[in-house]
């Protein structure tokens, strides 16, 4: 297996296809806009460029790893090749089943059709395919070209074949997969996000301010950043979505998104990529500075 697509070129996508390229795969990169993809490319290969800098690969390396990367924007003619389709779209259900519908009609019957998604369910994407034998999650965490674990999610009907195929292969990256199964939030985010919406209610409730809490969480439990820089950095719509995949999943209440969370995605501060969530970030800048909704 030597030709990979990958669908969407957002963050999550643009890592993926950054690192299969870089291991030596033919990467297809797929999204419905060429402004999205112009952005993707110069996003790879600005992180190329620090990967070089750093001593880790060389110029040469860069350039092939360039040259493996083509881009789609047309879904059918991205997936031609390919022996695997990986989907890094919105973490949307309704957008993944549509998807998956699609590909499923245009691939070849023995193409694996793995997701990205980080909590929604692989037996239900799967569910709308003609051979949910082949779907499979790989959930790779950001930033995909640092990051060691892949953790790969088996649906209700994804074959111990397949399976095997997509740990070997998550191997052959560099990467540490673990198996899990096929549940809300799977292990990563159903352990993470209560612990983000929890480090948000101590917040809402007066407990403590943003730094004190994110410190006690750095100096205390040794987590390399606080949970309210974390949400910010994941952003706080998709934590907001993930709590609710967990809430209606599950349909136990310690899941409820904070009312606080909720209201800072209504109004549009997702951290990071907006320039205001927990803390506020400022193009050029790293010093970490409080969002002035939460100055004392």
């Amino acid at each position: 297996m030597k030709n990979i697509t990958v669908i969407g070129s957002g963050t999550m996508g643009n890592g993926i296809a950054h690192t299969f390229a870089q291991y030596g795969f033919e990467v297809s990169l797929v999204d419905i806009s060429d402004d999205a993809l112009s952005k993707a490319l110069q996003t790879i290969s600005n992180n190329l460029d620090r990967q070089v800098k750093k001593g880790t690969i060389t110029e040469g390396a860069k350039t092939e790893t360039m040259n493996r990367i083509r881009v789609f924007t047309d879904l059918a003619e991205g997936t031609q090749n390919a022996g695997l389709v990986i989907e890094a779209a919105t973490e949307n259900q309704e957008i993944k089943l549509k998807l998956f519908k699609q590909l499923s009609e245009i691939c070849n019957e023995n193409v694996i059709l793995a997701s990205n998604t980080s909590s929604i369910s692989i037996t239900k994407i799967a569910s709308v395919t003609r051979h949910p034998g082949n779907v499979i999650g790989m959930h790779f965490m950001n930033p995909v070209p640092v990051m060691k674990l892949v953790e790969v999610i088996r649906g209700y009907a994804t074959t111990d074949a397949v399976t095997e195929t997509i740990m070997e292969l998550s191997r052959t990256l560099g990467k540490d997969p673990v198996e899990v199964n096929d549940y809300p939030g799977f292990v990563a985010n159903r352990i993470l996000m209560p612990m983000i919406n929890e480090s948000v209610y101590t917040l809402y409730e007066g407990v403590a301010g943003v730094q004190e809490i994110d410190t006690v969480m750095k100096l205390g439990m040794a987590h390399p950043m606080g949970p309210l820089q974390l949400a910010d950095f994941i952003g706080l719509d998709v934590c907001l979505a993930i709590l609710k995949v967990l809430h209606d999943g599950f349909g136990n209440p310690k899941y409820a998104p904070c009312p606080l969370l909720v209201n800072m995605v209504t109004a549009g501060h997702l951290g990071a990529k907006t320039g205001s969530g927990f803390y506020k970030y400022t193009a050029g800048s790293k010093d970490l500075v409080v969002a002035d909704k939460f100055m004392a």
